[in-house]
């Protein structure tokens, strides 16, 4: 029943405010009182009013299941050690939780004190894709774009950017990004392997969407 209330509050506040601010004449009075009652009406039709809503996500729990494994590849190529090392695993411990805005929070507070850390901007990028369940938002692009200009010889910036332009479906710039990593990583290392195999991927996934006719 609540649909209903706020149905009918709204068209009587409609009402009330045409009179009293649109001041709409006496002879168009009962013309506007009818349009609103077919609202009404549409609404009974078309709508569900005594649908109860939809709960709201909690925002500090929204975003992907925190990847472990993604996390330990990050201390690998990049921020074991260091001063980032700190605000990162802060970072690590609310995403964990599911708290992924705060986990992105405390990264820019570190980015304060040290504003040209590139591990911290990566991981910032990295914090932002996960609150938006993988999509690149305007935000994570230019954390990443920063981490690069910061670190271009880097392989963390790099691999990590390219992975996340490859999960949102970019192939050819994550194939851009991963490709001088693969041949610049260390004979028979798993990073190397890796690239290789999701490069060799990109490329069988790139060749079957253009030989699809259009």
């Amino acid at each position: 029943m609540t649909g209903w209330f706020i149905a009918f509050g709204l068209a009587a506040l409609a009402f009330v405010a045409l009179l009293l601010i649109g001041r709409i004449p006496r002879s168009v009075r009962e013309i506007t009182a009818a349009a609103l009652l077919l609202g009404l009406a549409g609404y009974a039709w078309q709508g569900h009013p005594g649908q109860a809503g939809a709960p709201r996500r909690q925002a500090d729990t929204k975003g992907e299941a925190f990847d472990e494994e993604q996390a330990e590849k990050r201390r690998g190529l990049a921020e074991r050690f260091g001063p980032a090392a700190q605000w990162m695993m802060l970072s690590d411990g609310l995403a964990r939780q599911g708290k992924t805005k705060e986990a992105a929070n405390v990264l820019l507070s570190g980015l304060r004190d040290t504003p040209d850390d590139a591990n911290l901007w990566l991981g910032l990028g990295n914090a932002l894709v996960n609150h938006a369940d993988g999509v690149i938002s305007p935000g994570a692009e230019f954390a990443y774009r920063r981490a690069l200009a910061l670190d271009p010889e880097g392989p963390a910036p790099r691999y990590f950017y390219g992975l996340a332009l490859a999960r949102a479906g970019q192939l050819q710039a994550a194939r851009d990004l991963w490709a001088p990593l693969a041949a610049s990583a260390p004979a028979d290392s798993q990073v190397k392997a890796e690239l290789q195999a999701n490069i060799a991927r990109i490329d069988a996934m790139l060749a079957q969407a253009t030989s699809v006719p259009q």
